[in-house]
């Protein structure tokens, strides 16, 4: 298989040559005739290569290929050298004063001197590449030149495969149904697993997507986790590490396992979660006890569930015996011939197109390929729309037939279909770039620019002289045709976008470049993580030409080792002991390609500045504070600076126009010393992506501003314009500044902050392209520009706006005449007047810390201003997030999300004329919001509805005259209104789909007439102290079908004397209830002792029971029960009887806090103790430092199943 790469190594190292001897040839003194030579010679090899190709199965076509890799690998090598030496010329030619440069131009322009032993070098390679073609004529090879695009035009022109618009799961449907159903069934388990298990290529990962992503699971567990394991062997703490980056969607700098856990613990407290563990291979029992019961103890709530796919049947059978499923694993089939054939439709056709009669005749022998695998029919019709019609028959016939013997290894087959793919990838550098791609741990997360800025230091793609982005550009079309060849994947998720391989195609890609198929163009991955020896480093052939070394653990390596390898056009260092780079890093002149943002490398040598040929350099974010070198200006082939700091102090280095190539800088700090100024930018005219610009305060004016070129710069895509942040007169300068710093209008997203003008400048309106706008902190703004006309403006986030008092017709575009000149036209033309649109593209829209903001003018004041029937106003919205604006008195409701916060002076929140399509409202800290919209206009639209710290609030506008329709409302919560006396039944007479109902501190509310049969959905229902409330306003819990959590606190009044009024007797036939709290009866002397048939109950919280002395022994018929929690129950002195208390053998968790008499009573001493993770207070006399500590005593009962686990994270007791 290794073979298959050699000719296309060759055909683009010798392209390299060819070109490099071609741009030099007119150079070089001493050595012209032999580079004319070389070049010819190299182009008659050329030729023979398409021949070579034919006859690949010939042993001596293979044994001279691998002689021509060495001979051109070495020409490139030379040649290469010579280049770097061009390039070390043209430094010393910039570094020259003005007055010496007359002089060294004539020396440097006119005639290189060559050193004699590289034009020596030359003329051998010249006479070993001339013995090369002789021999290819002994061979019988003839020249055939081959004709390849350097961009097939299916690259262009074909559709959008299903590899990288994530495609519907095609004959998965019942699978994803069967999982989602068990994830979502009641579990009485705190923690279970479904092992998916299946051969590579069944799709298991694909599934495990699917219901990750499936509606019903976002509505069922609280978090979800997708951790790909997709190691041979994982330590506990790497997966724990993993989980809490998913969880925090952060780098874990900690390696504490105490933390670490602990932070897991805080992220999952009272939620059940969803794991998904994708792609394990470990069987390790230890490993998966560890794991399991770790998560087991940070989170006791019933019913998370961990899936997890693997090919390994022991691996399921571990997690299986471990978790006590009651059945084994899902074992995942294939798919049938139809499902394969509607795979196959999908990637040749689009959707709605016959079946071509080429593609029907093959259909039974393109199915027998599949062998119901998914993945074979991904890449076989992936090859087919890639390929002519013409050429379908010779393909399927020729190109996929395998052997008899092999039908009954999927594995063969698939790499069988992955052979011809491969063979069909053009140009040759394709071939190149897909085999690269194996270097990377399988599963890793691949970023589109890394991996091209790979495959241009590995010269995969060519230069352009013409064109500095062109070999960007180009590697960004091949990747692209793996793309559409199924052997990449594209990921997308909402913050990012990231490309991957699957396990069984990065098998193949791996086995192309297996190391014993060239001894030239080696590429090399060590982790010392996994025993790296010693003298491992001085085994390795010194001709690599990459290395990723890898290197933690405690273990020892001089960097300076990298020496050896001269050839080095890819480094990558990584792991916490790499921490230096060596001085000698500056002789590696081949060097292209530098990533050290894995190490802990805090400082970089001066000597790296002399690695001319440097394009990429990729470092760890806000590590380098001591700033780069000083001469960094001197890396004259950078194109890519992979990093970014935080701090607007931090030093640029000087000179930096003269970085000509630079493609990526992300930041850039303005400065007064020489060198560091604005004007440093406008030499950088390829500059891409994304840049923030700081300490726009230093630059004079709209001219100095200028000399940045940002006009000039199309490839820019973000812009982020930053001043000082601080409180400072409003400064005209700014605003010439702002001026001068007008971008390319193929700008998609801008961020300006500190801004101290009074208005923006004219362009921000003419920005086309424009998806994303932020504009901070701008304080002596008192206009804002008009953008309601911008055709494509996405988000825009307004905050900090100090001097903004209106937002009104200015901002969306609209003239003081408009409507009288609209009209004028209509007549004149005679036609009816144009509908006109404002922010027609807007979906989110964030307007935060405006204080002085009075008025905004909503979507419906925008319509009757133009006037209705012509104009639509932000028809797109779906959120509007409005915060911290204390004199806004009104706001209209027309989007799908409404969120409004600390608004202080807002009274009322008008309907607008798209309410009916509101789907969360969500209303905090308003002090003078009296009423809420009528809630019969949101019709069956509004799902979630949270109304908090309004304390004037009377109404939640239900009309008494019609029942609303809120069928689809989903969770409804109301927390700390004061002013709220009445919460109507008519609101719940239609909630058939409320799952979550929270009622809390709402000191005045009397009446809240709620009858759960009404609501039959509803799964958690808290009621919070509300102490005026009648309890028997409640009702129904014997029809609450869904109950699962139940918590009350402090609901009546304070004598008690309505306790026996609450719905006691309708809660005992509350079947599918876990969870109950109940809290603030301080005087009540009995629990209700319907109670005690709550026999499914797994959780009870008994808080502020002031005048329970002793708990009943009916506790003990509590069966399920596993957490109780006593709180600041001052009478209590006994726990049920001994025999009762034995009855509860699943319990396994009991909390015992401010119940002085309690712990008097079960002390060591005493000789009656509970294991240390019931926590009881200290009494009174203790000191309240220790008692805020939570101090915990050993005390012990007869828990059977307390005395059988320990807490996670605790040392066991000593007595």
């Amino acid at each position: 298989m290794a073979d298959a790469a050699i000719s296309a190594t060759v055909k683009v190292v010798l392209g390299t040559v060819i070109s490099i001897a071609a741009d030099r040839v007119g150079m070089v003194l001493g050595v012209k005739a032999e580079l004319e030579r070389l070049g010819k010679t190299t182009a008659t090899i050329q030729g023979f290569l398409a021949d070579a190709d034919e006859k690949m199965h010939s042993q001596g076509v293979r044994g001279w290929l691998k002689e021509l890799e060495d001979e051109v690998f070495k020409a490139d090598t030379v040649l290469d050298e010579l280049n770097y030496d061009n390039l070390r010329r043209e430094v010393k030619y910039r570094n020259q004063p003005m007055k010496k440069k007359v002089c060294f131009f004539f020396s440097f322009f006119n005639a290189i001197g060559f050193s004699s032993s590289l034009a020596s070098k030359i003329r051998d390679i010249n006479t070993n590449l001339e013995r090369i073609n002789q021999r290819a004529n002994e061979l019988g090879l003839v020249i055939k030149y081959q004709i390849e695009a350097a961009l097939p035009a299916d690259a262009v022109g074909a559709r959008q495969t299903d590899s990288i618009v994530i495609p519907n799961v095609v004959g998965r449907s019942g699978d994803e149904s069967k999982i989602v159903d068990m994830l979502s069934s009641p579990s009485e388990k705190v923690l279970s697993v479904i092992p998916i298990t299946g051969s590579g290529g069944l799709g298991k990962t694909t599934l495990a997507k699917s219901v990750y992503n499936n509606p019903k699971i976002d509505g069922h567990f609280g978090q979800k986790i997708w951790v790909c394991v997709a190691k041979e062997h994982i330590k506990i703490m790497e997966l724990f590490k993993l989980i809490l980056v998913q969880l925090t969607q952060d780098e874990v700098k900690v390696d504490d396992r105490e933390v670490i856990v602990k932070k897991i613990g805080e992220k999952l407290k009272g939620q059940r979660y969803f794991l998904v563990l994708d792609d394990v291979w470990d069987h390790d029992q230890g490993l998966w006890d560890d794991c399991f019961n770790t998560l087991m103890g940070l989170n006791e709530t019933k019913g998370s569930w961990c899936l997890l796919t693997t090919r390994r049947v022991p691996v399921a059978d571990v997690v299986s015996t471990h978790l006590k499923m009651n059945s084994g694993p899902y074992f995942l089939g294939k798919l049938s011939r139809d499902e394969c054939w509607s795979i196959i439709k999908g990637k040749v056709m689009s959707a709605g197109e016959e079946v071509p009669e080429e593609l029907e005749a093959l259909k039974k022998q393109i199915l027998g390929r599949c062998d119901g695998l998914p993945l074979a029919a991904k890449l076989i019709g992936s090859l087919l729309l890639n390929s002519g019609k013409e050429e379908w028959q010779s393909i399927v016939e020729e190109g996929l037939i395998v052997e008899e013997s092999l039908l009954n290894e999927y594995q063969s087959q698939i790499n069988q279909i992955l052979k011809v793919s491969f063979d069909h990838l053009s140009p040759a550098s394709v071939k190149k770039c897909f085999a690269y791609c194996s270097i990377f741990p399988q599963d890793t997360e691949l970023g589109e620019d890394e991996l091209i800025q790979h495959w241009v230091a590995k010269g995969f793609v060519l230069p352009d002289q013409k064109n500095n982005r062109v070999m960007e550009e180009t590697g960004g079309k091949y990747l692209r045709i793996l793309l559409q060849n199924s052997l990449l994947e594209k990921v997308e998720e909402s913050w990012r976008t990231y490309y991957k391989m699957h396990d069984l195609v990065h098998d193949f890609a791996k086995s192309i470049l297996n190391p014993e198929s060239s001894n030239q163009d080696r590429y090399l991955a060590l982790d010392s993580s996994k025993g790296l020896e010693e003298n491992t480093i001085r085994t390795i052939p010194a001709s690599i030409r990459t290395l990723f070394l890898h290197v933690e653990g405690g273990v020892s390596t001089d960097m300076n080792m990298l020496l050896r390898f001269k050839c080095l056009n890819v480094l990558r260092l990584s792991g916490d002991d790499v921490k230096f780079l060596p001085s000698s890093i500056g002789k590696l002149l081949h060097l292209r390609l530098l990533d050290i943002s894995s190490s802990r490398i805090r400082s970089l040598p001066e000597s790296l500045c002399k690695l001319y040929n440097l394009q990429t350099l990729t470092m760890r974010y806000g590590e380098f504070e001591g700033g780069f070198p000083k001469r960094m200006r001197d890396l004259i082939s950078l194109r890519h600076l992979n990093y970014y700091h935080r701090r607007a102090e931090f030093k640029m280095p000087m000179q930096m126009g003269r970085l000509t190539c630079l493609q990526t800088l992300e930041f850039f700090n303005v400065s007064q010393e020489e060198g560091c100024g604005i004007e440093e930018l406008g030499t950088l005219k390829y500059l891409k992506g994304s840049l923030r610009i700081r300490n726009l305060g230093l630059v004079k004016g709209k001219e100095a501003a200028k000399q940045a070129k940002l006009f000039e710069k199309p490839d820019l895509s973000r812009l982020l314009f930053e001043w000082k942040s601080g409180d400072r007169e409003s400064d005209n300068r700014e605003e010439d500044v702002l001026e001068g710093l007008q971008p390319h209008p193929n700008l998609e997203m801008l961020e300006i902050q500190y801004f101290m003008g009074n208005k923006f400048p004219q362009w921000l309106i003419n920005l086309s392209k424009l998806e994303t706008l932020w504009i901070e902190n701008c304080k002596r703004c008192s206009e804002l520009p008009s953008l309601g006309q911008l055709p494509v403006l996405k988000h825009l986030h307004l905050e900090g706006l100090d001097n903004i008092r209106f937002i009104g017709d200015e901002f969306y575009g609209i003239t003081a005449n408009e409507e009288e000149e609209e009209e004028g036209r209509s007549r004149a033309s005679g036609s009816s007047t144009r509908r006109r649109k404002f922010f027609p593209a807007l979906e989110e829209l964030w307007v935060e810390d405006m204080g002085n903001l009075v008025e905004w003018k909503g979507a419906d004041q925008v319509r009757l201003t133009v006037g209705e029937a012509e104009a639509d106003a932000l028809p797109m919205l779906r959120n509007f997030n409005i915060q911290n604006c204390p004199q806004l008195t009104t706001l209209s409701c027309s989007c799908k999300g409404l969120y409004v916060r600390s608004c202080h002076n807002l009274t009322s929140i008008k309907t607008g004329y798209d309410t009916a399509s509101v789907e969360e409202l969500r209303i905090h800290s308003c002090d003078n919001l009296r009423e809420l919209p009528d809630l019969d206009l949101f019709g069956s639209s509004l799902r979630r509805l949270t109304i908090e710290r309004c304390p004037r609030l009377i109404s939640l506008g239900v009309n008494g005259q019609k029942c609303p329709l809120l069928r689809c409302l989903e969770e409804l919560s109301i927390d700390d209104c004061e002013g709220l006396t009445t919460i109507s039944a008519k609101m719940f007479q239609s909630c058939r789909s409320l799952r979550s109902l929270s009622v809390k501190c709402c000191p005045n509310l009397v009446s809240f007439s709620l009858n759960l049969q009404e609501t039959p959905s509803l799964e958690k229902f808290v009621l919070d102290t509300c102490p005026k409330l009648i309890p028997h306003s409640l009702k129904g819990f014997a029809f609450a079908t869904s109950l699962r959590e139940l918590s009350i606190n402090s609901p009546f009044s304070s004598d008690d004397s309505s306790v026996d009024d609450f719905d006691w007797s309708g809660l005992r036939s509350a079947s599918t209830l876990r969870e109950l709290r109940l809290e603030g009866l301080p005087h009540t002397e009995s629990l209700p002792h319907q109670l005690q048939y709550l026999t499914t109950l797994t959780s009870l919280s008994l808080d502020n029971f002031g005048g329970i002395e002793v708990l009943p022994d009916w506790i003990g018929n509590l069966v399920s029960l596993e957490t109780l929690e006593l709180w600041d129950c001052d009478k209590l002195r006994s726990l049920p009887s001994e025999a009762a208390m034995r009855r509860l053998t699943k319990l396994n968790h009991v909390e015992v806090y401010w119940c002085p008499l309690l712990r008097q009573r079960y002390t060591p001493q005493r000789g009656v103790h509970l294991k240390e993770y019931i926590s009881s207070d200290l009494t009174s006399g203790d000191s309240e430092q220790e008692g805020n500590n939570g101090a915990q005593t050993s005390v012990s009962c007869c828990f059977p199943s307390l005395l059988k686990k320990e807490k996670p994270g605790d040392e066991k007791c000593k007595e």
